[in-house]
This record gives C-alpha cells, structure tokens and sequence, in this order.
C-alpha cells in the first residue's frame, strides 16, 4: 500500500520518512539542475534543517537549506535579470517555496495547500525530539515527554539505547536518583533507582526491552530480574517494554517476593504525561533571584559565564546574556542589555558592551530566561538556542551597525 491510500478502515496511510526523503531528493535534484542550467551551481549544497539548525522546527517545517557563496545567492536576490522569478516558479510547480535566511543560506518549505505539509512536520518534529533523547538535559525540555505522552507508538521509532536514556530521564523527573547503565554488559539492568526514605532507602532496579510488538517478554527475561533483585537485595523491579508478556511472564511476576511491575509502552505514556506536567515551562522560576543576585556580583569582565551572539541578517546587532545553569548538554541563560559606549552621533553605528549591574536581576523573567543546547567543539563552548549561537564574550567592545 502506497502512502495516501486507504487501509481497509478506509484510513490514510501517512507517508514513510522514506517517501518523504524521495520528495525532497526529486526537489534538490530539480534545483541543482536548474542552477547548473544558469552555470550558478558553485560552492552549492543542500542540508537538513536538523543538520543546519539543530533547533526547534517552527510551524512551517523547513524541508532542506540551499546554502550557496557567489552567483546563486546573487540570482535569487534579483541580480540576474527574472532569475529569481523563475526559481521561485520551480519551486512552486514541486509544491514548495522558499524564503532568504541569511546572506549564504534559503530555507525551502512546503506551501500550504501541499499535503505532505503535517506530515513533514511530524517529521521535523520527530528529529527534534530525538535530538533532545541525552543523558544529561537537566529539567530543560518538556518537548521530550509530552510528544511520548501523546505518540507512545512513536517508542518503538527509537533506538534500544535512546529507549533507556527517555526512562532514565523519566525517573530522573519524578525526583529519584538514578544510575543509567553502559548499555551493553550490564548485569541485566538498565537503570538503578534509589528512593531515599527516612525508613530506609528503596533500590527499585529496571530492565528495559526495545522490541517490535510481536515479539511479546517470557518467562526467562522476567524470572532473570527477578534473580538480579534478590541478588542485588532490591526492594522492587520494573521491566519495561515496547511490547507486550506472555501470559507465562505475568504469572511469575504475579507471585515474585519481591515485588515486579510489567511495564509496557502505555504506563510510559502515562510516565511522559506526569514528567511534562511537573516541567516548570517559566524558566526564570529554576533559579533563586538570590543565586542570580550572587551570580551577578561575582562576575569578572572576562568571566566565561558572558555570553555574546551576533543577530540580524542585513544589519549587525548584538545580543548579550549570562549562563545561569549549565549541564552536559543544556543550559538556562539570561538576555541582558547592552550599552553603548560611542556610536556615529546617530545611534546607527558604534560599540556595545554588556550592561552588567544590579539592573540585570529585574530581568529574571519567563520572557528573558531561555534554554539552549551546549556544546564543545576543539575546547570551545558554544550555546545554541535555534536561532543564536553564543559563545563566551571576548570582552572587547562589539560592533553594531543598523543601516540597511
């Protein structure tokens, strides 16, 4: 059956990320021959918006990224006599348009009466959430739990490891300590809960099963917990599956001493609806004004925790901010204001630095306090918000110009 026919519920079938990628290929080959038609295609490619971006999809998925240096970039602003008329014509006979991103890229998305348009969505938004499956994001995305909350199908897309990292981050969410296994080698458990208690500490331990629907947990797997526990002098056990127990299994653990829960992929539904309620979505709220006030006063002028992004694509602007919290792989920030240390006489063009007081801790708000993704490339930290990429201010006064 071929996406968009009828199954015999008489329900579509949504295309496969597969057919979709046929889509975009046939897309990107008519571009590139239409580029080497003009003799444009120099120093030309195509990435994904995962690739590029590494952000949160908007609400019009951007399906790939003409990047390009010299000519093509020259045609599509107008330079060349109707070539850009007649690109944005191509496009639109592939169901598709397009819009400048900067000064070497274009984003290409599908146009509204496209009706692969949500399912390219649902596509971007699948990447994006496998994208936020680490070990360590702290309490930063409620994007990782609510999609599973509402497409617990969608487990069975992920990979045995990424499986265990979203159960690791789930118990992590409900405020237990836990200890996430290498993944291979492992003992037969997954992951170790421990839940303090003023009667005694609780080890709860996990073993977790990425399988196909069909092939259903027996016996043996339940009855080798089971031993783990008793080994491990546990207090209870969790397996979990994507699957479902053989009637077999579930008598077992029926009559275990130590208590077992089967787990299948609708209590981890359930587990992703808690987690995303507990996610705090006012960021500002994850951090003590005190922390902020205390952080603030202990700021060196080239302390690492200033950040500093150059915006605009025309024009040059600066946008400053302070990491308030940092993990492995995320990060809280704070925008800060700049100020202007000489300008043209205008305000149009001058030097700005980082407006470092008091004064910062009034913008401890829900709408100055924001996540990114933190990263380390050859030793240099880089924060990505989807739109900014910030690295450590240098401290010399930053550039701006507002002229168009």
């Amino acid at each position: 059956m071929k996406a968009g026919e009828a199954d015999e519920t008489g329900t579509p079938r949504p295309p496969s990320d597969g057919e979709l990628d046929a889509v975009i290929a046939n897309l990107q080959r008519s571009v590139q021959e239409w580029a080497t038609r003009h003799e444009l295609w120099f120093d030309c490619g195509f990435q994904s918006y995962a690739e590029r971006v590494d952000g949160e999809p908007g609400i019009t998925p951007v399906v790939t990224i003409l990047h390009f240096d010299g000519d093509l970039g020259r045609a599509l602003d107008g330079e060349f006599d109707g070539l850009d008329l007649e690109f944005h014509e191509l496009l639109e006979r592939h169901g598709f348009w397009y819009e400048r991103n900067d000064a070497v890229s274009a984003h290409i998305y599908p146009a509204d009466e496209n009706p692969l348009l949500q399912p390219f969505l649902n596509q971007a938004n699948w990447q994006w959430v496998c994208s936020l499956v680490q070990q360590d994001v702290a309490d930063v995305y409620e994007e990782l739990y609510s999609h599973f909350s509402k497409r617990p199908a969608d487990l069975e897309r992920l990979t045995w490891r990424e499986y265990e990292i979203l159960l690791f981050r789930i118990f992590q969410s409900q405020g237990f300590t836990c200890e996430l296994g290498p993944g291979t080698n492992d003992g037969g458990v997954d992951i170790r809960i421990l839940q303090r208690d003023p009667l005694g500490d609780i080890l709860t331990l996990v073993q977790a099963k990425h399988y196909a629907p069909k092939n259903k947990i027996d016996l043996s797997a339940v009855a080798a917990l089971h031993g783990v526990a008793d080994v491990e002098a546990a207090q209870r056990s969790i397996f979990v599956t994507t699957s479902d127990y053989l009637p077999s299994a579930r008598r077992f653990a029926s009559r275990t001493k130590i208590p077992m829960t089967l787990a299948t992929s609708g209590h981890v539904r359930d587990w992703c609806r808690d987690a995303s309620d507990g996610i705090i979505r006012d960021k500002s709220k994850l951090i003590a004004p005190e922390a902020v006030s205390r952080l603030i006063q202990d700021l060196a002028a080239h302390d690492p925790r200033i950040v500093h992004a150059n915006t605009g694509y025309s024009v040059i602007m600066n946008q400053f901010a302070i990491v308030l919290k940092e993990t492995k792989y995320a990060a809280l920030l704070m925008a800060i204001p700049a100020r202007t240390i000489s300008d043209d006489g205008y305000g149009q063009r001058g030097l700005e630095v980082p407006d470092i007081g008091p004064g910062c801790l009034e913008r401890l708000t829900a709408d100055t306090v924001f996540r990114a993704k933190r990263s380390v490339r050859n030793g240099e930290v880089s924060y990505w918000t989807g739109s900014n990429l910030f690295s450590p201010w240098n401290g010399a006064p930053a550039h701006f110009d507002l002229c168009d």
